[in-house]
């Protein structure tokens, strides 16, 4: 009996602006900070920017006639902050906001549901040097920066994200500095964190009221499965270290308006926490109506010691990281699709009520075009096929997936790995910006034409 999935799934693809759009200086959009991490030596490899990337701000109609062929129901894709709101502060760019009011009537004319994303990672370099994330005022620009989005593009645009992976945002930007703005101070990740939250809320806020009622307002967590190495007391905290700086810090405050008391004691030699002001709280937990899960590989912790500078404050001292069993992709990450459906159990048990969607889910394997410019990726489509498998098994067990969206639709910029690294279903020759569909976009397709999997 095939896997199918139920009547109405979303079935999507998802990007996000800096990887794809270039067009990185025109119609009034100034530098993010990834414009400038990008340009600082040793940051990016090979020197690579976003300048270009997939050329997708000339390619909207190509690259929607490409989601249309594969059936999409849905494309996430994220609005560029410094595209709209070049400073971080005053009115937006009309440019910028047709760009958005053209892509969304394109993906309508095609039947693909439009589904926004206002952050991902492109902060106006003018609020970085103002500061950045681990200031409060940066939350407060970004639910003006929202209100000016929904109000230009509510008619068109129905599901709302604010912030996408908030973990990476603070830690990876702020704590081990291998993304912008590539700061390593762990109290200002934890400053961030709190900030990335804070925003989250305000926006959220500020959505409900400009947005027609019907709207959708949901997160995006990049949320770990951080397995103890043994049963013994020291690795099973090894992995709740992980798991209240990886997970609860954002979970806790949304769902619950809480801090975990854990973290704040395991965090109390970095910070008093003294940044959390009343009303933060319930402003952070203000509700929403779905919560979205990139979900790449699982890991495995015990105790010990990690390297500095880390993303994991108050644990690399008791922590450490050790190698997962089976298969890797090209980035050197474990296979394990088990650790989907682990997730999504543990949601199903902890969120009842929350409906959620799968919004990056996928692999980096090292394609090419052969001599008759064909792009098989037999990897790829076995890894897909397998997740996919995990969030059907997730449903039948009670989970409420209302979603998946494939990360990505195109071979893009993937961050301080520059182009090097390729995530796509389809592939992009960044020299000629031509569009080969691989093998396992053609299999998406067939998934999605007959809603599930063979098996």
């Amino acid at each position: 009996m095939n896997a199918l999935f139920p009547a109405g799934f979303r079935w999507g693809s998802a990007t996000a602006a800096y990887q794809i759009e270039g067009a990185a200086a025109e119609d009034g959009r100034t530098p993010s900070i990834w414009d400038t991490f990008s340009r600082l030596p040793g940051k990016v490899r090979n020197g690579d920017t976003g300048d270009i990337a997939a050329d997708h701000y000339h390619r909207v109609r190509e690259d929607v006639a490409l989601m249309k062929a594969m059936g999409l129901t849905d494309y996430r894709f994220s609005l560029a902050w410094p595209r709209i709101q070049p400073t971080g502060r005053g009115p937006a760019v009309q440019k910028g906001l047709d760009f958005y009011r053209a892509l969304a009537d394109e993906l309508l004319e095609a039947g693909i549901r439009p589904v926004a994303t206002l952050y991902h990672w492109d902060l106006p370099q003018e609020l970085e040097d103002a500061g950045g994330w681990p200031e409060r005022a940066t939350a407060e620009r970004f639910a003006e920066y929202a209100g000016l989005a929904a109000e230009a593009l509510g008619d068109r645009i129905g599901t709302w994200t604010t912030l996408n992976e908030p973990w990476c945002a603070a830690f990876l930007g702020y704590g081990s500095g291998v993304h912008a703005p590539g700061r390593t101070d762990d109290r200002a990740a934890l400053r961030a964190a709190h900030h990335l939250n804070l925003a989250h809320g305000l926006a959220a806020r500020v959505l409900r009221d400009t947005l027609p009622a019907a709207a959708e307002l949901s997160l995006t967590l990049n949320l770990h499965v951080a397995r103890p190495l043994t049963d013994a007391p020291e690795d099973v905290d090894a992995a709740r270290r992980i798991d209240a700086v990886g997970n609860r810090i954002f979970l806790d405050p949304v769902f619950h308006g809480r801090l975990p008391a854990d973290l704040v004691t395991d965090t109390a030699h970095l910070t008093d926490w003294s940044f959390v002001r009343d009303g933060d709280l319930a402003a952070i937990s203000t509700p929403i109506d779905s919560l979205g899960i990139n979900y790449y590989s699982p890991a495995v912790v015990a105790a010990g010691t990690s390297e500095s500078p880390s993303p994991w404050p108050g644990a690399p001292e008791r922590v450490r990281f050790l190698p997962a069993p089976g298969p890797r992709t090209a980035m050197d990450w474990p296979v394990d699709a088990s650790g989907l459906h682990e997730l999504l159990i543990r949601l199903r048990d902890e969120l009842p009520g929350v409906p959620l969607l799968i919004t990056e889910n996928g692999a980096a394997y090292d394609d090419y075009a052969d001599p008759e410019g064909a792009v098989h990726d037999p990897e790829r489509v076995e890894y897909l096929d397998a997740h996919l498998a995990a969030v059907h098994r997730a449903i039948a067990d009670g989970a409420d997936v209302r979603g998946y969206f494939l990360w990505s639709l195109l071979d893009n910029f993937e961050w301080a790995y520059g182009y090097g690294k390729r995530f796509g279903i389809v592939h992009v020759d960044f020299a000629s910006q031509r569009r080969t569909p691989k093998d396992s976009a053609r299999w998406y397709a067939e998934v999605i034409g007959r809603g599930g999997l063979l098996r």
